[in-house]
C-alpha cells in the first residue's frame, strides 16, 4: 500500500477546521480523539497477552528486551527500555532501545536512516542477539525498512519478534511473530503519529514490559518490590512497602529489611510466613525469586 493511502496519512473529518477553532475547542476536539486510543488498543488485548507469555518466557533465560523503530517510535521503545531500569532495579543490557541513525536521532532527524534494512541488522548484530532476546519492531504505519530489516535479522536468528503498528495488515507484522495492530484512526493532525498513534503505541509498550516484569516476580500484589534501598529516601520507601503489605510495624520493617541486606522480597517473604532469612531464601530458590509465586499458594 502506499503511504499516501494508509491510515495514518488520511485527514481527520472531525479536525478540518482545527486551525479555526477557540482554544477551548481545539483542547476539547483533540481530548475526543485520544479518547479513541484506550478502545483501538482494546481490540489487541489476545496479541498483547500472547506478547507478554512469549517475551517473559525468554526473558527469564536471560533473554533482553530490545526495542527498534525510527523517529517518534524509535523514541518510545527508547523511553520504555530506559524507564524499565529504575523502575524494576534490572541491568541496563537487559533492556535496550535502538533508534534509526543512533543515539543522535533522539533529539535530531538522521537523513535515510529509516529507510535503511541492513542499518537495522548491523545494529542488532552489535548486540549479538541471540535466540532468547526479544524484538519489539515500532512503526506507525507499519511499513518503516529500518523496522522491516531488524525484525527479519531477529527472526532469522531465532529471537522473539513483535511488531507493533497503528495500520490494519501492517507490512512489519508479516515480518513477526506476533503482529499488534491497534488502528487509531486519522490524526487531529494529518500525518501527526507522534500524537493517537504514539499514544497506543505507549500503552502497548507499558503493558508488555510490565507484565513481563510481573511475570518475573518483580511484583508482589501491586507494589514494586524490586526497590534497591541506596539512599535513606529509598530505605523509607523500602519500609512502608514492606509494612503496607505484611501489616508489620514500621521498625519489625526496618529491623527484617536490614536483615535482609535491604533485599525488600526476601523481608516480605521472612514477615509472611514467619520464616527464617535461610528458610525464606530457600523458598524464594525453589521459585526463581518470585516473591507473588511463594506467597499466593
Amino acid at each position: 500500500m502506499e503511504i499516501k493511502n494508509l491510515t495514518t496519512e488520511q485527514r481527520n473529518p472531525a479536525t478540518m477546521h482545527i486551525d479555526s477553532m477557540s482554544t477551548i475547542e481545539m483542547v476539547k476536539t483533540i481530548n475526543q480523539e485520544d479518547q479513541k486510543v484506550a478502545v483501538a488498543v482494546g481490540t489487541q488485548d489476545d496479541k498483547i497477552a500472547r506478547a507478554i507469555d512469549e517475551a517473559a518466557k525468554r526473558y527469564s533465560k536471560g533473554g533482553r528486551l530490545i526495542y527498534i523503530g525510527a523517529g517518534t517510535s524509535g523514541r518510545l521503545g527508547v523511553l520504555d527500555a530506559a524507564e524499565l531500569v529504575p523502575t524494576y532495579g534490572i541491568k541496563p543490557e537487559r533492556a535496550i532501545g535502538l533508534i534509526a541513525g543512533g543515539k543522535g536521532a533522539m533529539y535530531v532527524a538522521v537523513e535515510g536512516a529509516e529507510d535503511s534494512q541492513d542499518l537495522a541488522k548491523r545494529d542488532l548484530k552489535d548486540l549479538k542477539l541471540n535466540k532468547n532476546d526479544i524484538v519489539l519492531g515500532l512503526a506507525a504505519s507499519g511499513r518503516t525498512p529500518y523496522v522491516i530489516g531488524g525484525l527479519d535479522y531477529a527472526k532469522a536468528t531465532g529471537a522473539l519478534t513483535i511488531s507493533i503498528a497503528c495500520v490494519k495488515d501492517s507490512k512489519i507484522g508479516h515480518h513477526a511473530d506476533i503482529a499488534i495492530e491497534a488502528v487509531v484512526g486519522p490524526e487531529a493532525i494529518t500525518g501527526s503519529t507522534r500524537m493517537k498513534a504514539g499514544t497506543a503505541q505507549k500503552m502497548i509498550l507499558n503493558m508488555i514490559s510490565t507484565g513481563v516484569m510481573i511475570k518475573q516476580g518483580k511484583i508482589y500484589e501491586n507494589v514494586m518490590i524490586d526497590v534497591k534501598p541506596t539512599n535513606s529516601k529509598l530505605i523509607d520507601r523500602a519500609c512502608r512497602i514492606i509494612h503496607t503489605t505484611t501489616g508489620a510495624s514500621t521498625q519489625k520493617a526496618k529491623d527484617t529489611l536490614k536483615e535482609a541486606n535491604n533485599d525488600v522480597g526476601l523481608a516480605i517473604v521472612m514477615l509472611k510466613t514467619n520464616c527464617s532469612l535461610n528458610q525464606a531464601k530457600s523458598l524464594l530458590e525453589t521459585k526463581n525469586g518470585n516473591v507473588a509465586e511463594v506467597l499466593n499458594k
